[in-house]
């Protein structure tokens, strides 16, 4: 679908949303900036050590804006289209349009362009001139730079950030390059359109800097500069595609966190290049004091990944490759704690050390560890990767998981049953409880995935593992048929944000219906309204594993308080506090939609669905999930679920897939 009224995936609004905070964010997997900043982050270039590491920012020449001298109030809008990854502002005047367009391009990932074209309407012959404002002063508070010799027309700065992350670690540097903006621009008498553009390439060496430049400017020069990166971004969107016919408020946030989460990713066919991670707020923020300064949490691995993992498995692996590149800084964060294996930090920047600045979540916010591993099963159970854990160093860190666990678990004599104490559950306004039920289940969940793999692999493993796994405690009310949320918990505490209910999902921890109903019973009327963004959306999916998606549909409703207009932009807390462009609530809520409403379930024995739409949802349509080597289109109405394999995998051991129905009905599914 193009441009147009209505259109879900096209945001335009006539002003701008007072808080600067609120603006949409072009970014790719290595560059990414707010727009009308002056500052832009490079994936994995942190400055500051420990608990002061922050996203280094560089000075951004692409934080234009475009005036009209002389024309009183004219018609502006802006405009983005998350069709194209573009973002763009018009002024219209009488005798002519101006229009500033900004990407991150997709397939050059180190380069961000800026164009202006000015358009003249009707038969005048005077000049029309722009304005460009721009707030750019190439220096920063994180990074030593120094000018070199200008580069086909680019003046060049470089330079390394001032403190490494740990001591005697590395300090990245920084390449830049960019085409020098003047300050008006003219259309002259004789011309009828004319568009300027702006190159801004950033690497982490002279070479790549220069080499994605010429890349950029041999490309504006055959007119296909743009077409190139709408290419590349469609095909992303193509391949990871959601439909569904419902309320225009529920498609537009639907386009909205597509556009966000997607802008987050690597390219499909940049396999060389080192993947940072996903941080709260994207690589467009993340600064100094803001939105956690651009550190890695669980938020990546627990509410991101399931959705980039069945629509984009290529990107997971990058995700997965992140936490096994930093293996050796998790190795050192449980030897500091004095436990064996690998503790990954609550907070990861560039090594994998704790870089948390309060301790006491880095101390005590484990769950994380298993978090981790969570992503990797699911990885394994989705894709059969043999490679990530026999060759990539994927079996090291499961084993490194599990080894911690077992260091971390003490025996009680008197229960005849593992404990693990001290700790902060997910749910954060508890601390130094013993046995939190969704730490200890993720744990059980780790050592028994552990075991698992090592059969699988023909390796040996600890009968520890699953004897642990077996005989750790994850409390439960036998009177009142619930878990309690950690030892001592009473019915009726105030809660942060969803923590028991993710035993039924994403954890899948064994349980009746009823107790899955009483979970969620228990802790929706004292989960604080004013927690995360993220928390609703899991007691949604409960509700429809459960078949009451009106009840579902009250919850996912509350999400829509923490997106702002027009820009559909998310805020972490719904009065407007915490990160922005917050990708943890937008993976939340996509995965009501990817995981709730089509019921997918991911074993080890195959992709389990059971749909369920709330009333005003008439149609679903997941166009590319991938499985085993395959890609699914799947379609739910209210009426009947149809698959088609739209690429079937023959590489082995993959055989056709099927479609088992509980009456034991199978249906091969071949290609097509």
């Amino acid at each position: 679908m193009a441009d147009g009224e209505g259109d879900p995936g096209v945001f335009t609004a006539t002003a701008l949303p007072g808080d600067p905070r609120l603006l949409p964010t072009v970014t790719n997997a290595f560059l990414g900036t707010r727009v009308f900043r002056d500052i832009l982050h490079a994936a994995g270039v942190y400055s500051g050590a420990a608990g002061d590491t922050h996203r280094a920012d560089v000075p951004s020449p692409l934080g234009l804006r475009m005036a009209a001298p002389g024309a009183r109030s004219p018609a502006q809008s802006f405009t983005l289209n998350t069709w194209t990854g573009t973002f763009s502002h018009t002024i219209q005047s009488p005798g002519y349009t101006a229009t500033h367009q900004l990407y991150a391009h997709h397939s050059l990932v180190h380069l961000m362009v800026s164009s202006v074209t000015i358009r003249r309407l009707g038969g005048s012959t005077h000049p029309v001139t722009i304005q460009l404002q721009s707030l750019f002063v190439p220096q920063s508070q994180d990074l030593h730079l120094s000018s070199g010799p200008d580069f086909q027309g680019a003046h060049y700065i470089y330079g390394q950030t001032l403190v490494p992350e740990v001591e005697g670690g590395p300090r990245p540097s920084v390449h830049m390059l960019w085409t020098p903006i003047p300050q008006w621009l003219t259309l002259g008498g004789e011309e009828r359109e004319r568009c300027w553009q702006f190159l801004t390439a950033v690497a982490g060496s002279e070479e790549e800097a220069k080499r994605s430049y010429s890349a950029g400017l041999s490309l504006a020069a055959a007119g296909s500069l743009l077409r190139s990166h709408v290419r590349a971004w469609a095909a992303l969107r193509r391949g990871c595609s959601l439909e569904l016919d419902g309320p225009l408020a529920l498609r537009q946030a639907l386009h909205g966190c597509l556009y966000y989460l997607l802008s987050a990713l690597p390219p499909r066919d940049s396999p060389g290049v080192p993947f940072h991670g996903i941080s709260p707020g994207g690589l467009s923020n993340g600064t100094r004091g803001e939105d956690y300064w651009g550190h890695v949490f669980w938020d990546q691995d627990t509410w991101m990944f399931p959705n980039i993992l069945l629509l984009h498995p290529g990107a997971a692996r990058a995700i997965l490759q992140y936490r096994i590149r930093t293996l050796e800084g998790a190795r050192r964060n449980a030897r500091e704690q004095g436990y064996e294996g690998a503790k990954f930090p609550w907070e990861s920047a560039a090594t994998g050390r704790e870089v948390c600045p309060e301790e006491i979540y880095g101390a005590q916010e484990i769950h994380i560890t298993g978090d981790v591993l969570v992503a990797f099963e699911q990885y394994y159970c989705t894709t059969q990767d043999l490679k990530l854990f026999q060759e990539d160093g994927g079996w090291e860190l499961v084993e490194a998981v599990a080894r911690y666990w077992c260091s971390r678990m003490v025996w009680s004599e008197e229960e005849q049953l593992y404990h693990i104490r001290g700790v902060m559950p997910p749910d954060e306004y508890h601390s130094q409880v013993d046995n939190s039920a969704y730490t200890n289940a993720v744990a059980r969940r780790s050592l028994n995935f552990a075991a698992d793999l090592a059969r699988d692999l023909l390796l040996p493993a600890p009968e520890e593992w699953e004897d642990r796994a077996r005989k750790i405690k994850v409390p439960f009310d036998e009177e009142r048929k619930y878990h309690p949320e950690y030892d001592g918990y009473s019915p009726g505490e105030p809660v942060k944000q969803a923590d028991v209910v993710l035993l039924g999902f994403p954890l899948m921890h064994p349980m009746s219906a009823e107790v899955r109903r009483n979970d969620l019973e228990m802790y929706e009327p004292v989960t604080d309204p004013a927690g995360p963004a993220m928390t609703w959306s899991m007691f949604a999916v409960g509700w429809l594993e459960l078949k009451e998606p009106q009840r579902a549909w009250s919850q996912l409703e509350k999400c829509f308080s923490n997106i702002t207009e027009p820009f559909k932009v998310w805020v972490e807390n719904p009065d407007g506090s915490g990160a922005v462009n917050f990708l943890t609530g937008m993976g939340g809520f996509l995965q009501v939609v990817l995981f709730g409403f089509t019921g997918f379930r991911i074993t080890r024995s195959g992709l389990l669905f059971d749909p369920a739409l709330p009333d005003g949802i008439t149609q679903l349509k997941v166009s590319s999930i991938s499985y085993l080597g395959n890609r699914l289109e799947v379609a739910i109405t209210r009426e009947e679920i149809r698959m088609e394999v739209t690429e079937a995998s023959w590489e082995p051991p993959a055989s056709p897939l099927e479609a088992v129905l509980e009456s034991g009905q199978r249906f091969p599914l071949w290609e097509g």
